[in-house]
């Protein structure tokens, strides 16, 4: 698929797309603005908006404007239909679109945004203490298509609510009671059901996000290797996913179809990453996808890991040029401390050199910067190609500076 495919989902074309879905569902469309997309050449679209509608069933055209997330995913000729999910089809595009919750790749997702099915659920796998009294959710996450969280509480408790597609479910449970039985910090998981939803307990503590951000405390380059050495050798033995940086063509290929300016430089830059990272067995213990978000902290002392869904064989030096390639993407951000983030993110790699190769380090970190300069276009960055851009220059940086 290529940029007629961003087109026709992003573009003037999809006006006429979502009005008629929201018209179709008994709604008029009033305006709407792209929130995130998710474009994989070759294989699929998808983009999650912030629209405005008004609903007949709310009074017409009396009625108040109400925000809602709708979805729309760009598939084939011949997909075939999912109840409540429209698909409109020209002959050459077939275009499905859906209403929050009703995700057609999330089966699970209305039952987690519904509180009284939430209660019952809850009371069903044994959480009696969340399913008492009224139960409170607020989206935390979602990714249309792929995945979403949501937290439940009551006055009293908290849990929070994973939704994956069905086939992912079970695969997800074993890596959360792998690493919790191994004695971990990782949430403990209280329950699934079939259709895709993992019920998981809170950790203590807050996300490292916000020590990095304040200027806080954060855990030394040797605290966080310390934490990847708890991994139990049975995670080399889960199922293999590639990481970030072995996908760097992947990611350069995104660019190019949304930039095709930068096509060409994002290009090279994969294949240098390519270049450096290739022959290296993957076969040691890994998080899969570690930065400061996925680490929680009280008083700088690492007390939770999360999002554990890709924990599995790898390379060392992936978990740690993850988080370096974050730090110094965060560096990027308004309204962040760049120099501090950079000198933090390269205070990180120095600690690290020490434990994995510095040049496969760099190269990592490079190949991780590259899967994040598609992060501006993603979520519709009023200036995406101007940020993405310098997201572009940082990888350069990384390929040809020594870490630290």
């Amino acid at each position: 698929m290529g940029q007629s495919d961003l087109d026709l989902l992003t573009g003037a074309d999809a006006t006429e797309l979502l009005a008629t879905a929201v018209s179709t569902a008994g709604g008029e469309l009033v305006d709407w603005s792209v929130r995130q997309v998710d474009h994989r050449p070759g294989r699929s679209t998808t983009v999650a908006y912030r629209a405005r509608v008004r609903w007949a069933s709310d009074g017409g055209v009396d009625a108040p404007v109400r925000t809602e997330t709708l979805g729309a995913s760009l598939g084939r000729p011949g997909d075939q239909q999912v109840p409540g999910v429209l698909t409109l089809d020209d002959g050459e595009h077939a275009v499905a679109v859906w209403r929050f919750p009703g995700d057609p790749a999330l089966p699970a997702l209305a039952t987690a945004y519904d509180a009284e099915s939430v209660a019952t659920l809850l009371g069903d796998l044994g959480v009696p203490e969340v399913a008492r009294g009224p139960v409170t959710l607020r989206v935390r996450a979602y990714r249309p298509t792929r995945r979403a969280v949501i937290e439940a509480s009551t006055p009293g408790a908290r849990v929070f609510l994973k939704v994956v597609r069905p086939d992912k479910v079970d695969d997800l449970h074993e890596r959360h009671a792998l690493l919790a039985g191994a004695g971990l910090p990782v949430p403990k998981p209280l329950g699934r059901n079939a259709d895709g939803l993992l019920v998981i307990a809170p950790l203590a503590g807050e996300s490292m996000r916000h020590a990095v951000r304040d200027g806080g405390a954060v855990p030394t380059a040797a605290e966080v290797v310390g934490m990847l050495d708890r991994l139990p050798d049975e995670v080399a033995l889960l199922p293999r996913r590639t990481s970030w940086s072995e996908n760097a063509g992947h990611y350069a290929s995104v660019i190019g179809a949304a930039l095709p300016a930068e096509a060409g430089r994002a290009a090279h830059l994969a294949a240098v990453v390519g270049d450096r990272i290739s022959g290296l067995t993957a076969d040691e213990p890994t998080h899969g996808d570690l930065y400061e978000a996925q680490v929680m902290l009280e008083s700088g002392r690492i007390t939770g890991l999360l999002d554990v869904d890709s924990a599995g064989p790898g390379r060392r030096a992936d978990d740690l040029a993850c988080l370096v390639a974050h730090l110094e993407t965060l560096s990027l951000l308004r309204g962040w401390d760049a120099e501090r983030l950079r000198g933090l993110a390269r205070e990180y790699a120095a600690g690290f050199c020490g434990v994995v190769d510095p040049t496969e380090l760099s190269a990592r970190v490079a190949g991780v910067l590259l899967s994040l300069a598609t992060g501006p276009h993603r979520v519709q960055e009023a200036d995406w190609p101007a940020q993405t851009s310098r997201r572009l220059d940082a990888v350069e940086h990384w390929l040809t500076g020594a870490p630290g």
